[in-house]
This record gives C-alpha cells, sequence and structure tokens, in this order.
C-alpha cells in the first residue's frame, strides 16, 4: 500500500457517489429499535421505486440525538450543492414515505432540524465521521481522509516530532485523569525496552456514559489510526484494545475494521512500505468495573484477575508483561489523526488555556434532548444544559448535573456557569471523568443519588485494599439508614470520617473517588441530609455529661 493506492481507493468511492444518500444510523441505540430492519425496508423501497442509480441507503453509526432515534438522514447532492434533512422516531413502516418523498411525495414522518442548537453548537473533531460514515466500510474512511495521517508520520515525521507535535497540541487524557497525553507517551519512548505495547482503554462502564462505544460503533479505523500513530511514536509493535463485553456491535465492528485494515497493509507488517509494524489484538473484559483502572486492566490483558497495583512502577516504565506500556483510552486516540493532519496549532485553538481541545459527553437523565455531544473546553455548563440540552421536560427546573460517573460530583444549577474544563470542576468537587454527563431536576432527592452511587461502587469493589472493601459498605450503610429516617447527626459525622479516610487511603482511583457524590451533595444540599435525621438521644457526639460521652464512645 502506498499514498497513491490510497488516494485511488478514495477517488473510486467519491465517483460512486450518488445525487441522494440515506444515511440510517444503526448504532446500539437505534439498533434497539429495529434499525436494521428500517435499513432493509429502504433499501427494498428504493429498488422497488427503480432508483438504485440516484440514491444510496447507506448503515453509518450514532448521529447523537439519540433521544429522537431511531434516525434516519438525507444528503442531497446537486450541482456541487449540499441539503440535508432529517427524520426522527422512523419506524420500519415509514420506509415507502421517506422513499416516495425524494420523489416530492407526501411524507408524515416527523421531521428534525439539521440546525437544531443540539448541532449547531457542537464542534466534532472526534465525532466529525460519526453519522457519515459507514463504519464495516473502509473506504468510507479514508474517502475522508483515513490513514493519510499514519502515512505521514510514517514517511515524513520522526517518532520524536509526533510526540512533540501532541506535546504542543496540549491534549489530555480523556479518560478521566486529564494527565497530559504528549509527557505520557515521551515517558514511553524514552523507556528502555526491545519490547513496547499500546493499549487503548474501552472499558466505558460510568453508568449513563457512551461515548467511547459510540466512537468503537461509528468510526473504529479512526481509534486504529490513533492506535498506530502513537505505537510508531513510541517504537511499539503489538496494540490491544480493550473493550467491555457489553459493548458487542462495538466489538464486531472492529473485528471487521481490524481485517480491512490487514487486507489493504494499513495494519500489520510493512505498513507503507516501511520499516514499521504493528499488530492490533482484542481483549474482551468481563464485566469488571474496576478494570477500567489501567493496572487492573493491565491484569486482565494478561489474563489474570483484574485486580489494582501499587505505583510505582507506572505502566510506561513496566507494564504489560513488565514491558513499558502506554495505556490511553478511545477518545485519546481518536483526537490524534485531527492534530498530525491540521497541525497542533489549530488543536490548541480549542479550549482553555490548560484544557486545550474538545470534549465528548453523554447528556442524560431529566433533560429534554439527550444523546452524544462534542462541544469545545471551557464552555459553560449553561449551554450544554439550557440551550443544547433544552432544559428540564415538563416544565421543571434543572437542580444539579452529575459529571464524571460514579468518580464525579452532583454540580448546583446556581454553578451552572461554570467553564467545563478539568480546573474548574475540580474546584466544585467533581470531575471530567470520561464524559458522563447526567441531569437532576427539582423532583430528584440528592441523599438518594449519593446511595445510588455508592451502591455502585460498593458492588464495584474488587475488595484487594480494606478502606474500599469496608468503607463503601459502610457508607451504603449509613446512607441507606438515612434515607429510612434512622440516623442521626452522628450518624452524619461518621459518614464524613469515613469519606475522609476512604478518599485517602484507598489503593485506586475507585475507592479515592467513589466518596465524591457524597462529598458533592453534602457540600451543595445539605440539608436535604438533615432534614431525614431524626434527633440524637444523647446530644450532640462528645458534648454534655459523661454519660453522654460514654454513650458516643460506645456508639
Amino acid at each position: 500500500m502506498q499514498l497513491e493506492d490510497l488516494n485511488a481507493i478514495a477517488a473510486k468511492r467519491k465517483a460512486a457517489t450518488r445525487k441522494v444518500c440515506l444515511r440510517t444510523c444503526m448504532s446500539a441505540g437505534c439498533m434497539s429499535s429495529q434499525a436494521d430492519l428500517i435499513k432493509k425496508n429502504l433499501e427494498t423501497e428504493v429498488k422497488a421505486q427503480g432508483m438504485e442509480a440516484e440514491v444510496e441507503v447507506r448503515r453509518v453509526g450514532c448521529m447523537g440525538f439519540c433521544g429522537q432515534g431511531p434516525l434516519v438522514g438525507v444528503d442531497h447532492h446537486q450541482d456541487g450543492h449540499h441539503h440535508e434533512e432529517l427524520f426522527e422516531f422512523v419506524k420500519p413502516e415509514d420506509a415507502p414515505a421517506i422513499v416516495r418523498h425524494l420523489k416530492g411525495g407526501e411524507c408524515q414522518v416527523q421531521r428534525g432540524d439539521p440546525h437544531h442548537p443540539f448541532f449547531a453548537k457542537q464542534v466534532k473533531i472526534v465525532r466529525a465521521n460519526g453519522g457519515l460514515v459507514d463504519p464495516e466500510n473502509i473506504e468510507d474512511y479514508i474517502v475522508l481522509g483515513g490513514y493519510q495521517a499514519l502515512h505521514q508520520v510514517l514517511t515524513e515525521m520522526k517518532p520524536a516530532e509526533v510526540v512533540e507535535e501532541i506535546t504542543k497540541s496540549g491534549l489530555r487524557g480523556r479518560g478521566g485523569a486529564g494527565y497530559p497525553t504528549g509527557l505520557k507517551w515521551g515517558t514511553v519512548a524514552k523507556s528502555a525496552g526491545a519490547k513496547k505495547y499500546v493499549v487503548c482503554n474501552g472499558d466505558e462502564g460510568d453508568p449513563g456514559a457512551f461515548m467511547d462505544r459510540s466512537v468503537l460503533e461509528s468510526d473504529p479505523h479512526l481509534v486504529l489510526e490513533g492506535m498506530a500513530i502513537a505505537a510508531y511514536a513510541v517504537g511499539a509493535d503489538q496494540g490491544f484494545l480493550y473493550v467491555r463485553a457489553e459493548y458487542p456491535l462495538a466489538i464486531s465492528r472492529l473485528q471487521i475494521a481490524i481485517k480491512q485494515a490487514k487486507q489493504l497493509g494499513l495494519l500489520g507488517a510493512g505498513i507503507f512500505e516501511t520499516p514499521f509494524n504493528f499488530n492490533v489484538d482484542i481483549r474482551i473484559g468481563a464485566g469488571a468495573f474496576v478494570c477500567g483502572e489501567e493496572t487492573a486492566l493491565m491484569a486482565s490483558v494478561e489474563g489474570k484477575r483484574g485486580t489494582p497495583r501499587p505505583r510505582p512502577p507506572f505502566p510506561a516504565e513496566s507494564g504489560l508483561w513488565g514491558c513499558p506500556t502506554l495505556i490511553n483510552n478511545v477518545e485519546t486516540f481518536a483526537n490524534v489523526t485531527a492534530i498530525i493532519t491540521k497541525g497542533a496549532d489549530w488543536y490548541a485553538s480549542f479550549g482553555t488555556e490548560k484544557s486545550k481541545g474538545t470534549k465528548v459527553f453523554a447528556l442524560t437523565g431529566k433533560i429534554t434532548n439527550n444523546g452524544l455531544i462534542e462541544v469545545p473546553m471551557g464552555i459553560p455548563l449553561r449551554q450544554i444544559v439550557e440551550e443544547m440540552g433544552g432544559g428540564a421536560p415538563g416544565g421543571h427546573q434543572v437542580k444539579a448535573v452529575q459529571t464524571g460517573g460514579p468518580s464525579g460530583g452532583c454540580i448546583p444549577a446556581q454553578h451552572l456557569d461554570t467553564p467545563v474544563d478539568f480546573e474548574s470542576l475540580g474546584k466544585l468537587g467533581s470531575i471530567m471523568g470520561s464524559g458522563g454527563m447526567v441531569v437532576m431536576d427539582d423532583t430528584t432527592n440528592m441523599v438518594e443519588i449519593a446511595k445510588f452511587y455508592m451502591e455502585f461502587c460498593m458492588d464495584e469493589s474488587c475488595g484487594k485494599c480494606i478502606p474500599c472493601r469496608a468503607g463503601t459498605v459502610q457508607m451504603h450503610h449509613l446512607l441507606e439508614k438515612i434515607t429510612k429516617r434512622q440516623a442521626t447527626a452522628r450518624d452524619l459525622a461518621k459518614l464524613e470520617e469515613l469519606c475522609d479516610m476512604v478518599k485517602n487511603t484507598s489503593l485506586c482511583g475507585l475507592g479515592q473517588t467513589a466518596p465524591n457524590p457524597v462529598l458533592s451533595t453534602l457540600r451543595f444540599f445539605r440539608e436535604e441530609y438533615e432534614r431525614l435525621l431524626q434527633p440524637d438521644p444523647f446530644g450532640p457526639r462528645g458534648n454534655g455529661s459523661p454519660q453522654t460521652q460514654s454513650a458516643g464512645a460506645a456508639h
């Protein structure tokens, strides 16, 4: 495979473009509502109407507006002009009406607005191809510039120059911690070792989060190309894609993408007729949330039980089988090709001084418009929730927004003008996380929310360290006691002590961040806890008669 071959594939695919393209969303969400049958019926009707020469029915990945699905987008290409239409809540029996509409017929299927604020205010880098390309056809990816970045780094750049470009872009890890990507790549590149690995963390387990799943389902080659560029930069020749078993569609499309890339010589030995070799294997997780933590993930890839280990040594120095290992998440790798092709300065022009680029969020919960959005770092939370999301439905008011999954915190409505970046969210006791964003309205009980996330962390604790294993159980017990109106002020004080202990003494990120939902709801919604408390028959702890003090000690 040479650059000319890549360009020839793109030219051939472009020449096959028809006047009209019916883009049928076939991501997991729409597939659960018979999107496969919608596509089949559209194809049948196009054939019945004798329109095959003019109309293409294309399988595409997630279009983003998940709450309105299944979605069918219509692209009209005429004399160099492009006109777009959108149909929402499409049913299989709607296919004939949509096809007849192309000939000017009546169509009662609900119409959407492609220029709705939900779409218009997005800046798409990671999701630029989402909803446009067929994820099971490598030619669709190539025609939009796919694998050009890989060719560029292999033929025009030294590995150190690639690391420098990623560093200069300001890209930070999108898995939650926000560690500078270029610094991590540089550490692995400098680490001594005859064998090095690149690992993509697709073990997305936060409740309400589906960003990585969408990227893997919609644009798998984008992630594979990003991994290959990273491997060249750090000196690795083997990659692993770790995906949770609950994502069967993503796994299937990745398998197809890897096979197609190998057939064209874009993965494997001598890529683009250079000395660079790179292979990617898929590893399927067994459903353990803790395997999202990098050391637990590595243990799982090695075939061991997925439990974290203390650091140092860090994976960059001693990772898979004791070799230097680069671990980034799906979204981090998905940013790489745009940085290479458009430049670090271009990428750094988005976002804030310390949080560059864009971020993909799964906007869910008590919100009018839900789905996937990609926005520049630093955008005010209010713009996401009220303008793009349309606020809370049913005349209710937004009460809080929870970011960062079980590791994050609940941000109250009075702080909706907060910029969405690593630093600003941290000041409010929350985190960016992998990108879950759950909206709560004025009917939400914040103590129940804290209990829900604590139950999740309690169930998902691997049990290796006592603070997390026992502390989350005790915190959940106290939260349950509070919600049943059986707790006193002493119990609330004990809950806060446990939060501090678990946060500061747990082995890995699961335990260290498990108290965040409790701490943030206590900080901003403390009165909801206090309203549920019973009077303490012994009085305030440590205050009063010796009898009270001894009772407190016994308690």
